[in-house]
């Protein structure tokens, strides 16, 4: 809603028009200021800083053109509304291109419209404002991790040493659940990236990212998620309320910005967000393989999915799926690499043989670690990350 003491100030020539004008919004409950000229009109913007102003088109000195002109050269513009007996079509569009707020044509018939518009504009101005705020916000974000990546490519030690202050705290405890993850990059630097936050009281997000290829070059996307992901969140919460964060959608504004930045990387990922309330798993899988694997009491299986990877195609699209969270449970997500410590000699023998290894960790990541070897691991050929969330694990 508007400020119901937002300033206003009419311009016009016509002392009859500008009184009528001028007791109506003042009845709205507006402060309304007049001017009878543009020269004028000028003078009191600077003085009196109003909220919006209301002007004619056919004024002497300064007309209503320049007027809007004007005003939107300065630091803080007003919206403007243009009331005005020419109807021309050109004049029209001139003003609504020098950025007037509305035009309308004299006479009014109904002032209510009038009232409408000036409505209408405040609130436009108001969140040109919010999100002009927002804008800084994320400047200084960006700011910050540009500030990183400039890390990244003076020194590779300060460049491991970002990324890993980027990951997220583990193991992490949240409303019962058990956040823990691991990332063993084959190179200095690592193309794969986990993390997991609180949306709000009742939701929390995760994703694990696998970028292609190894080193700096990868490990400069996973900077690039985090920014991308951080960014949707701040854009969300405006209004301090943030609505559906779902899966897919993140999954599809990655792909976009990676295909507009055409840096000539693609990432596979999944990423889920769990309702706390509802105790449900909403998911979306964007290419990766193996797929997350839920280990419960009755054993470990794969989540279905599918779809396409993140920075590939233009016209993909995600799909959200849900899952009923049991009441104990592990939730495994790993990277590519993982396969490579598999037994098996071909993948599908190896993703055979992933979900009985799981069930033999008893689903946690420490279980994992152990069979795997991951302490003793020499040179890998690939990134490994793993990611497991678990609730009421023996």
């Amino acid at each position: 809603m508007h400020n119901p003491s937002a300033t206003l100030l009419i311009i016009d020539d016509d002392e009859a028009v500008r009184t009528s004008l001028a007791a109506y919004l003042e009845d709205s409950g507006f402060a309304v200021e007049q001017a009878s000229n543009g020269v004028q009109g000028l003078e009191m913007f600077e003085r009196e800083q109003p909220d919006l102003v209301i002007c004619d088109l056919r004024m002497p000195q300064v007309d209503g053109l320049e007027l809007i002109r004007r005003i939107g050269e300065l630091e803080n513009p007003a919206p403007v509304i243009v009331v005005s007996g020419a109807g021309v079509m050109g004049d029209v569009v001139e003003a609504l291109r020098l950025g007037a707020a509305d035009y309308l044509i004299k006479p009014l018939e109904d002032l209510a419209v009038l009232e409408h518009s000036v409505r209408r504009a405040l609130d436009r101005a108001r969140l040109r404002l919010e999100n002009r705020r927002y804008r800084e916000t994320l400047e200084a974000t960006n700011r910050e991790l540009q500030a990183s990546l400039h890390l990244l490519q003076e020194d590779q030690n300060a460049g491991r040493q970002v990324q890993m202050n980027m990951l997220p705290e583990t193991p992490w405890l949240a409303d019962g659940l058990n956040f823990a993850h691991q990332i063993i990059p084959s190179l200095y630097l690592s193309g794969d990236f986990v993390d997991y936050f609180r949306l709000d009281d009742r939701r929390i997000a995760f994703y694990l990212a696998d970028v292609s290829g190894h080193g700096a070059s990868s490990a400069f996307v996973t900077v690039l998620l985090k920014f991308m992901t951080t960014r949707l969140l701040y854009e969300s919460r405006r209004g301090g309320v943030l609505p559906e964060f779902k899966p897919s959608d993140v999954l599809g504004h990655i792909n976009r910005g990676l295909i507009n930045l055409k840096l000539g990387k693609h990432v596979t990922m999944l990423g889920g967000v769990i309702d706390l309330v509802t105790d449900r798993l909403t998911y979306s899988i964007g290419g990766h393989l193996p797929l997350p694997v839920l280990y419960t009491e009755s054993g470990a299986e794969y989540l279905e999915g599918r779809g396409l990877p993140v920075g590939l195609f233009e016209d993909a699209t995600y799909e959200n799926l849900e899952l009923e969270l049991p009441k104990s449970f592990s939730l495994t997500l790993l990277s590519d690499g993982i396969l490579d410590l598999l037994p098996g000699d071909t993948l599908k023998a190896k993703e055979a043989a992933l979900p009985a290894l799981i069930s033999t960790a008893g689903g946690g990541l420490e279980g994992l670690r152990q069979i795997l070897g991951l302490d003793q691991l020499g040179d890998m050929p690939d990134d490994i990350a793993l990611l497991v969330l678990s609730r009421n694990l023996a």
